[in-house]
């Protein structure tokens, strides 16, 4: 239907259409009004899901803000403090190196050891065996032993040393007394003799009287005092000798004479130990064996202790405890009566 043929609109008084048009657009042009409003109020509005979601991350963000702004604070605090160590250590290092400087402008150089295989006796090959495994501290003991043994064997007779009361009673003697000249495994084997009686007697007097009454009694009275000197030249000499070492520091009272026998005992209880545990009685035990045999002996020691007593048998870290070790060489002696380390290790362990 068109316009013309509607009833209701041509029928329609014009001014109340006017009206009603002018209402209608200032209808229009308020709701326009509004819209512009609404459009530049709320034209930055997000909803409230986003600005809560935005919101929470924004929470999270000022946290690990906050979290690394405690560690940046940390950080920065050990930075001073490392650069001040730093400076420290910048300070003793240059301290040092004036120090090396200075000893190496002032000390004496190292000794060149080599030089002795031509002059000691036996050459290269004894010299490299003297030296062995030994600083320079030991090479200047077996260096001594050397230039002392060869004195010793040239001289014929030692003076005596008097009647003074400073002087041991088995040495008071006036004159020359003769210098018998026994062989270093003389003198030891002398000595071994001397322990075996000193231990099997009942009635125990001092030490210096006994050592005189037994080469009173095996060389008599009138090669004692001889025999007396000779020896005493010789263990005074022989520091690296462990049984020449050991009856001079009892014999001048330096060392207990208990100490001595105790060693002896511990070792000999150490030897059946381990002979108790060779149920076949080859000479053999297992590391495990080797290891609870020393910790029942040594109960005191420590387990690093215990390793090092280990090692010095024949450990090493890649032995195995069911390893087998051949427990009767750790207790034999060369010809100048020196023992294994092993025999000689629990003692350097305090």
């Amino acid at each position: 239907m068109s316009l013309a043929q509607s009833p209701g609109i041509w029928g329609e008084d014009p001014v109340k259409l006017t009206l009603a048009l002018k209402m209608t657009r200032q209808d229009l042009t308020r709701t326009q009004m509004e819209l512009n409003n609404m459009k530049a109020n709320f034209g930055d509005v997000v909803p409230r899901r986003d600005f809560e979601m935005q919101e929470k991350t924004n929470k999270d963000l000022q946290e690990q803000l906050d979290t690394l702004r405690a560690s940046y604070e940390e950080v920065r605090k050990e930075h001073e403090i490392l650069m001040q160590l730093h400076m420290s250590t910048l300070k003793e290092r240059d301290q040092f190196f004036s120090e090396l400087q200075e000893i190496q402008r002032t000390s004496t150089p190292r000794p060149d050891w080599t030089k002795c295989k031509d002059v000691v006796a036996g050459g290269p090959e004894r010299w490299q065996m003297l030296a062995e495994g030994k600083n320079s501290d030991q090479l200047v003991d077996v260096l001594l032993e050397e230039i002392g043994s060869g004195l010793l064997r040239e001289k014929d007779f030692f003076p005596g040393l008097g009647y003074g009361e400073a002087i041991p009673a088995f040495l008071r003697f006036d004159g020359l007394v003769e210098n018998k000249k026994p062989s270093k495994k003389d003198v030891v084997n002398l000595l071994k003799d001397a322990w075996k009686e000193r231990l099997a007697e009942e009635q125990k007097e001092t030490f210096p009287d006994f050592f005189f009454n037994f080469l009173e009694h095996r060389f008599g009275p009138s090669d004692a005092m001889a025999w007396a000197y000779t020896i005493f030249e010789n263990i005074k000499i022989f520091h690296s000798n462990e049984v020449m070492s050991q009856f001079y520091a009892v014999l001048m009272g330096k060392r207990s004479e208990n100490v001595y026998v105790t060693q002896k005992e511990t070792v000999a209880q150490l030897l059946k130990e381990m002979t108790n545990a060779d149920s076949q009685n080859e000479g053999l035990l297992t590391m495990e064996q080797f290891n609870t045999v020393l910790k029942s002996t040594f109960p005191l020691k420590t387990e690093e202790q215990i390793q090092e007593l280990m090692e010095a048998g024949g450990w090493h870290p890649s032995s195995s405890n069911a390893d087998l070790l051949n427990y009767r060489s750790l207790f034999m002696e060369d010809e100048e009566g020196q023992s294994e380390p092993f025999v000689q290790k629990p003692w350097l362990l305090r």
